[in-house]
């Protein structure tokens, strides 16, 4: 690759990087579905020809939102979740993940929770396919644990999508919360039960 062609590549990557986060700002407000591509592009300061060197519609800008938020945690969530167990440690220690991947990420995490159900089709099912490929990664670390051991695979799933419909539940609770210490508390102790309540059940499932 050229030296030049490598100069055209990283100014190409920075412009997409940048429609990606202007759209974010532009979503703090806003559905996706009434996302204007020109609010975007003027945002960036390019014209509205170039976003298509980039993404073919703001549904596709979209999807690539759901890959920028979700993509890069499954190994975090994966082995987070499964270790859950009903110790307290563990189960402290996931609320308080959660509670800081929204803090570091709001904007990531309002998206999601607003867009999980909402009218850009294409993006509900990048959003769904992210969360059922967390269950499906997490049972997988589940049917290593002594304390699922011989669980079917469907009741895996099921236990691992109990735990990370929490986690979205919670993220979701916590963005509510905002920066109120007392309501994050509040946030916080409620998830912690309801994981306690989850893995008290989860351990006389095959009784």
């Amino acid at each position: 690759m050229s030296h030049t062609t490598g100069v055209r590549q990283a100014q190409k990557q920075r412009t997409r990087q940048a429609l990606l986060d202007a759209a974010l700002v532009l979503l703090e407000d806003q559905s996706l579905n009434s996302l204007g591509l020109r609010e975007v592009t003027r945002a960036v300061g390019i014209a509205p020809t170039a976003f298509y060197r980039h993404f073919s519609d703001t549904a596709d800008l979209g999807v690539a939102l759901v890959d920028q938020a979700l993509g890069s945690l499954h190994g975090t969530i994966r082995t987070t979740l499964a270790a859950t167990g009903d110790t307290e440690e563990r189960i402290a220690g996931t609320v308080a993940l959660i509670a800081a991947l929204v803090r570091e990420f709001p904007a990531h995490v309002r998206f999601l929770a607003r867009e999980r159900h909402g009218g850009v089709e294409l993006v509900r099912d990048a959003i769904g396919e992210q969360l059922e490929r967390f269950a499906r990664e997490v049972a997988d670390e589940l049917a290593t644990h002594p304390d699922t051991a011989g669980w079917e695979r469907q009741d895996l799933l099921m236990l691992a999508g109990l735990y990370v419909d929490h986690m979205v539940m919670t993220a979701s609770a916590f963005l509510a919360a905002g920066p109120d210490a007392a309501a994050q508390e509040r946030v916080a102790q409620v998830a912690r039960r309801r994981l306690r309540l989850v893995a008290l059940g989860s351990r006389h499932w095959l009784d």
